[in-house]
């Protein structure tokens, strides 16, 4: 037999071994679980598996110490919680074939498993089928008895359906990797950062996430969400307001089922770089190539230093597909890569040469599910508007001429005054001697002071009432919606058509008052239902000889004429009650109306457009359903309360334009009856409903092509940059 020296045996090759089993799986839990981050999202995506409808997640010190999953999912069956915690254990995959046809997340059955080598896990699970939830602790893949406990069988417990799965002291076992973590803050934001994804892409589920002992969650969503208020919610406003949605069709010969999702357009120029929320076929992976040709193509859009945010969502033929090329399934490899590739930047390319108007000095409209809006709630930093940036002034500040009084209001008792209102002569027909007399009842019948009486406020609780409010609720246009309310009055533009012009932030829009106006008094008439104000007609007027006028007005003399007038005055006679309990229109049993409401003190509607409110009610308001009949009349208060469109001033000479500006300053009663109403109504839509818009419009679809943004100051910059 031979025998070696010691120095001889030293060049021997070392003989092979195999590893232990427990340290196979500690290296193996090593490569899928890199950081809390990882072992969330393998978690998560088990729970989306799950047909989840809605997750919560709880973290504690950046989840080292405590990492909570709670879903509302299928659940685990009783007898498949023994080897739940096993290398490989899966219910995805049968055979290596199932791989090139996968449609899960999961599928190699390694997540829990290596989960269980590094912390303490506690599965607490329920499906439908069984009368309890069921809870048991593993260590190392295998079931241990719980802290105190007496054996290692799951155990019944009081549980909804779905799973809850609790992480304790991640890398307890693995002190090196502990070290390398900086913060637990840090790491909090790598697991909001894999929410956040999580909740963009996947619609039709509710998530929040927290931090334990926290009674505010960092990030809510809701399952009814859209896919722009889940970017919104996540990455915040400023990035929701300048989307753009990308669709890129189907594509057989390269493997492309189809791509959708959102880009930022040219408006949006961000200095911090975002990474490109990617997922392919439903997998949240990272892709270089894809973010790089991104990159360039926006070069070639955003100023030099600019970056863009993208989401997209590519669906690939899963035999073209290769998902298990990473340990952490973070990557994937598919065919066809490049022309794919090319196809989805050449969608973006396009969608962003149809927005980017302002590039060619052409207007363009609102383009957002939502502008301004709360920062995102996982970030602390809010975006701030310096002086510099303004176009035309602070936003908070006041303009000086809205700290006058209108000289044409007469003082009263430090209530306040209601002003009067002329009828302007081109906005009817030659009026008859009849008709003059009417329309001078009219005006003379406006008291002219505000009286406050003390009434309390009636708490109106019909069904219907509640259902026409929230129908407005449900069409809110919540980014319209804001700027309104954070908007400042630049100034009238057009009185014929009835344009105003306002600023937001750096923005200026084009507004068609007129359309605003009209949901801004039809949902004051909601708000305020059955507790308006009151307008007097002192003497009251004549219901019947205010329709004959209205009826004179559109034309429609007939022999019906007087039939017509007598079954709307009758009509009005008998709702008389409900009028006055609900809108303050006092009507008596002979057919005078003695008043009409007050919708909002300080601004007092065209009288004169009384007869055809009047001959409206009675021809547009549906009696005979309440819903109908409080929706239709609301409308037609709303219509009468619009501000009326004035005709355009002809030119004036330089010495009458001089002679007519020196008496408005000395004496507004000595201009014309039109000039008078013009100043009038340019005081109360500036000092009265604007400011008014801004406390109280819930603004609605509907209004999406009545605001026009027609300037903004980094586009400017941007124009003149490539001047």
């Amino acid at each position: 037999m031979a025998s070696y020296s010691h120095n001889e045996k030293s060049k021997l090759p070392p003989k092979i071994k195999p590893l232990d089993v427990s340290v196979i799986n500690k290296i193996a839990a090593g490569e899928i679980i890199v950081a809390p981050a990882n072992a969330l999202k393998e978690l998560l995506e088990n729970s989306i598996d799950a047909g989840s409808t809605s997750i919560d997640i709880v973290v504690k010190d950046g989840g080292l110490k405590l990492l909570q999953i709670t879903d509302n999912g299928h659940g685990i069956n009783r007898e498949d919680l023994g080897i739940l915690c096993e290398r490989f254990t899966t219910s995805k995959i049968s055979s290596f074939e199932d791989l090139t046809k996968i449609a899960t997340y999961g599928f190699r059955g390694e997540a829990l498993a290596s989960i269980s080598h590094i912390a303490h896990l506690t599965v607490t699970t329920r499906s439908k089928e069984s009368d309890c939830a069921w809870r048991a602790t593993y260590l190392d893949g295998k079931l241990v008895p719980a802290r105190g406990g007496t054996t290692a069988d799951p155990r019944p417990v009081a549980g909804r359906i779905g799973t809850q799965i609790l992480v304790e002291d991640l890398f307890l076992n693995v002190p090196s990797r502990l070290r390398a973590f900086r913060s637990a803050s840090d790491e909090y934001n790598r697991i909001a950062d894999v929410v956040g994804r999580y909740a963009i892409h996947s619609e039709g589920i509710a998530f929040t996430c927290k931090k334990h002992g926290e009674a505010h969650h960092s990030l809510i969503t809701t399952a009814q969400a859209s896919t722009v208020d889940r970017i919104r919610t996540v990455y915040g406003a400023a990035i929701a307001n300048e989307l753009v949605k990308i669709n890129v069709a189907e594509d057989k010969r390269l493997g492309l089922v189809g791509a959708s999702g959102y880009v930022t357009n040219a408006n949006f120029n961000a200095k911090k770089s975002y990474q490109p929320v990617l997922f392919i076929n439903h997998r949240a992976v990272t892709c270089d190539p894809l973010k790089r040709a991104l990159s360039q193509l926006y070069s070639a859009f955003l100023a030099k230093g600019g970056h863009s945010f993208t989401y997209l969502s590519l669906l690939i033929a899963p035999d073209k597909l290769d998902v298990n090329v990473h340990p952490t399934k973070r990557e994937v490899r598919f065919l066809n890569e490049d022309d794919i590739i090319q196809r989805v930047c050449e969608s973006v390319q396009h969608a962003l040469g149809e927005v980017d108007t302002s590039r060619v000095f052409k207007t363009q409209s609102v383009l957002m599910a939502k502008p301004v809006d709360s920062p995102s709630p996982l970030s602390n930093a809010q975006k701030r508007t310096y002086e510099y940036n303004m176009v035309r002034t602070d936003a908070k500040e006041r303009k000086i001429t809205t700290m006058f009084r209108n000289p044409s209001s007469k003082s009263t008792s430090g209530v306040g005054t209601m002003n009067r209102v002329s009828h302007s002569p081109s906005d009817s027909p030659v009026p008859d001697d009849d008709e003059l007399r009417i329309n001078a009842d009219i005006e003379t019948a406006v008291d002219d002071q505000y009286e406050i009486v003390e009434r309390a406020r009636v708490n109106i609780r019909l069904h219907s009432v509640k259902q026409l409010r929230e129908e407005v609720r449900q069409d809110l246009h919540k980014g319209l919606t804001d700027i309104f309310a954070n908007h400042i009055f630049v100034g009238i533009v057009d009185e014929n058509k009835r344009l105003a012009a306002i600023q937001c932030d750096v923005k200026l829009y084009l507004v068609d008052y007129a359309a605003v106006s009209y949901e801004l008094f039809y949902q004051i008439g909601l708000s305020d239902f059955g507790n308006f104000g009151v307008i007097q007609l002192s003497p009251a007027l004549s219901i019947r000889r205010l329709l004959k006028l209205a009826v004179a007005d559109t034309d429609q003399m007939n022999n019906d004429q007087e039939i017509e007038i007598c079954r709307i005055a009758d009509q009005m006679i008998t709702m008389r009650a409900m009028l006055l309990e609900y809108f303050s229109l006092d009507i008596t049993a002979e057919g005078d109306i003695r008043s009409i409401p007050l919708l909002l003190k300080g601004y007092t509607p065209s009288v004169a457009k009384l007869p055809m409110l009047l001959y409206r009610l009675g021809r547009n308001v549906n009696w005979t359903n309440e819903k109908e009949c409080f929706s239709t009349l609301l409308r037609e208060l709303a219509i009468f309360y619009v501000p009326e469109s004035l005709p355009i001033p002809a030119p004036v000479p330089l010495d009458v334009r001089v002679s007519s500006q020196r008496a408005t300053s000395e004496d507004t009663d000595t201009l014309q009856p039109l000039d008078k109403r013009r100043s009038e109504l340019k005081d109360e839509i500036e000092k009265c409903i604007f400011p008014t818009i801004r406390r109280r419009l819930l603004a609605t679809k509907k209004l999406l092509g009545n605001v026009i943004e027609v300037a903004a100051l980094p586009g400017l910059y941007k124009i003149f940059e490539r001047c």
